[in-house]
């Protein structure tokens, strides 16, 4: 109990102490540089450069400032200084006083003019401004206009002299003359005899300067006119000798020109004797060019003509040995065909007799499932029975054992009757594999039978297209005896003379009328062939496809359920598949949709895509539905509507930084302050200073979602509010 009485104490003394020194820091003020803090009340006057301790209701705080001031001091036109000569100037000078820093000038200017006086410029120039200006006026009349204006310094230092630098506290540090020049003689009063001695020496001093001015402006023009005439006439004695030179160099040039003009025409006909003998020769050599150049052009000839019968020579050899060739390549090609033929029919022979062991398998195959549906059917019968018997023999057992063994038994049983199950399950499996198989080999035998099919389809095509080649070189070759035929009539033709052409040509008409006649009826009956193997091949494609069917359909007969459930199987198949296909299609159009829907959102956004294949669009949608979710969290959630209706409500016009800045400002707390602290320890400061209940209800509910958000011992400056 005791230990306790003492901890309390010390708290008390603790909180007592700390409350202390609060209202001492609270009471004590603290200056800035310029300024001097003076206390007054109970301890008489004191005054501080750097801090004092002010206790409310028995001191009284003034703060009087100390730096620098300047007071302008002005005078011109009638109020201008009047110097020693009694001539007036216009002066401004500019005085820069202060306040000593001393406790006592300090306290002799507070009791004389007051802390607030004291700091004002404008009370200051009042106060200093009759003083300065007969400082001036004193200083002023012991100058001469002209020794003022050029001894500013010692006119300076005689005006600091004058006033001192003691001024009731306050110091005179310097003065600067800005401004100095002489009154101008309108603003000057002839009545005031001070300011008409002055006019009378300004005309005196302006009128003797006038005088010499315009001496010497004279004195300029008499000089400049001497020597305009001085280089007048110099000009016109040096225009005669350029005159005179420039006659003799037009005398030389002209000698010149004449004696460069006939030698000029010398070599002029020199050079066109050279022309005349080099334009013969050139014309002989010409001509000799020109009968060089028939006779090679006659020779090209002759040599074109030999080259042209000698080519038609080879082209029509050339034209022999193709079509030699052409006979060779199609005597092969039916070479070929004919093995190739013989080759289909050999895979015919292979094929049916791999069918006819497909079949025998299937037979066997067929009694082997009976064998097995029949011995499973045994099996599970006496499962059935052992289980029946078991169960009878375990319903005495435990009776007797108690409800602990029956426990144990009953779970045996279950245990085994999942066994039986299992066993069941797997013997439907395997009789589900071996239909499978069984149903494997039936599509076998009917792909045999496909082949079988195809194989003779194909042997009817390729007899189908023996005949048309047969047809075709029919045709070919009455063509060409009709064309041979034409070649020679009109050969004969043009042997006959003139007088038969007509007869000639009627015959020629004649003949290649009937060889046209000819090739259309070969045609015609070619057409007729190729017609009738094209029903032959159909028909037997036909047969052939009609066999297949009622094949399978004896196969399906054959294996009764198996073949039954089979097709169910393939129904199922077909009908899962659509539905697989109806799904993807609605997919597609809804990714098409959506597809649409974000092009359009995502115009006009710049964006940088990362990603393969659908990361980016699944990016985008999970995005999209993160911020869905994040609305529909702070739509239910009562602590972040709270802070949305705080922050993003009308009363702040919606303007979230403005709302946020009004709510900070309220506690006191600098942006300096804010940066440097996490947003936890910041809205526990503001928790802190908060005035209100509902304030704080604010702020906890701000902390919260902080901390929901993962961002509370994040630094305020590394969020970024922009």
């Amino acid at each position: 109990m005791l230990a306790q009485l003492s901890w309390a104490v010390l708290i008390v003394l603790g909180f007592l102490l700390i409350g202390f020194i609060a209202i001492v820091a609270r009471m004590y003020q603290k200056a800035v540089q310029g300024e001097a803090l003076v206390r007054t009340g109970m301890g008489d006057t004191k005054v501080s450069f750097s801090g004092i301790l002010i206790v409310p209701v028995l001191h009284k705080l003034e703060v009087m400032d100390i730096k620098l001031k300047t007071i302008i001091i002005a005078r011109s036109g009638a109020e201008g200084l009047v110097c020693k000569d009694n001539l007036r100037a216009d002066v401004k000078v500019n005085f820069f006083v202060r306040v000593n820093k001393t406790h006592d000038d300090v306290v002799n200017v507070a009791q004389s003019i007051g802390a607030h006086r004291a700091s004002d410029p404008a009370a200051l120039e009042a106060l200093f401004d009759a003083k300065f200006s007969e400082a001036l006026k004193t200083v002023g009349k012991h100058f001469d206009f002209i020794e003022l204006y050029n001894s500013r310094e010692q006119f300076k230092q005689e005006i600091l002299r004058i006033i001192g630098t003691d001024l009731n506290g306050y110091v005179l540090d310097d003065c600067a003359i800005d401004y100095l020049e002489q009154t101008p003689l309108a603003a000057l009063n002839q009545d005031n005899i001070l300011d008409a001695e002055g006019i009378k020496k300004i005309i005196a001093l302006t009128s003797q300067q006038k005088i010499q001015a315009n001496q010497i402006q004279r004195d300029q023009q008499k000089t400049i006119k001497k020597q305009d005439v001085e280089a007048q006439e110099t000009i016109l004695q040096l225009e005669k000798q350029l005159t005179e030179n420039q006659e003799k160099q037009l005398r030389e040039i002209a000698s010149i020109r004449a004696r460069e003009a006939a030698e000029t025409e010398k070599v002029r006909q020199e050079e066109r004797l050279k022309g005349e003998k080099a334009r013969i020769i050139t014309e002989e050599e010409v001509k000799v060019a020109e009968q060089n150049r028939d006779r090679q052009i006659l020779v090209a000839e002759r040599s074109k003509e030999r080259t042209d019968a000698i080519e038609t020579e080879r082209v029509a050899q050339a034209k022999a040995l193709e079509a030699n060739e052409r006979e060779r390549i199609v005597a092969l090609a039916q070479i070929e065909k004919e093995k190739a033929l013989e080759e289909e029919r050999k895979n015919i022979q292979v094929i049916i007799r791999e069918r006819i062991t497909v079949e025998k398998a299937t037979v066997q195959e067929e009694e082997r499932i009976k064998d097995t549906r029949a011995q499973a059917q045994a099996d599970r019968e006496k499962l059935v029975a052992l289980t029946a018997a078991q169960q009878k023999n375990e319903t005495a057992t435990i009776a007797l054992v108690g409800t602990a063994d029956m426990e144990r038994q009953a779970a045996e049983f279950r245990a085994k009757q999942v066994l039986i199950d299992a066993e069941g399950e797997r013997a439907a499996a395997d009789h589900r594999a071996q239909a499978m198989r069984v149903l494997a080999e039936a599509e076998a035998s009917k792909a045999a039978a496909v082949g079988l099919a195809e194989a003779q389809v194909m042997q009817a095509k390729a007899t189908a297209h023996q005949k048309e080649g047969e047809t075709r070189a029919a045709v070919m070759q009455l063509t060409s005896s009709a064309e041979a035929q034409a070649i020679q009539v009109k050969a004969a033709a043009q042997a006959e003379a003139d007088e038969k052409i007509g007869i000639v040509a009627a015959k020629v008409n004649r003949e290649k009328g009937l060889a046209e006649a000819g090739i259309v009826e070969a045609r015609a009956a070619a057409d007729q062939k190729r017609g009738l193997a094209e029903a032959a091949v159909n028909e037997q494609k036909f047969a052939v496809e009609a066999k297949g069917i009622e094949a399978k359909a004896d196969a399906m007969k054959k294996l009764d359920g198996v073949g039954k459930d089979h097709e169910e199987f393939k129904l199922r198949l077909d009908k899962e598949k659509s539905v697989e296909l109806a799904q993807i299609s609605i997919q597609k159009d809804i990714a098409a949709s959506q597809a649409d829907v974000i092009g359009s959102a995502l115009k006009a956004a710049k964006i940088d895509i990362v990603g393969g294949e659908t990361m980016f669009f699944d990016q985008i949608i999970g995005s999209i539905t993160k911020g869905k979710a994040l609305d529909r969290t702070v739509h239910n959630s009562e602590v972040l509507s709270t802070v949305k209706d705080t922050f993003f409500g009308h009363d702040g016009g919606g303007d979230f930084k403005a709302n946020l800045r009004k709510f900070v400002n309220q506690f006191g707390v600098s942006s300096e302050e804010m940066r440097n602290l996490s947003v936890s320890a910041l809205l526990l400061q503001l928790m802190n200073k908060a005035g209100d209940e509902k304030t704080r209800s604010t702020i906890s509910q701000l902390s919260s979602t902080a901390a929901a958000l993962g961002i509370g011992d994040k630094l305020v400056k590394t969020i970024d509010l922009k």
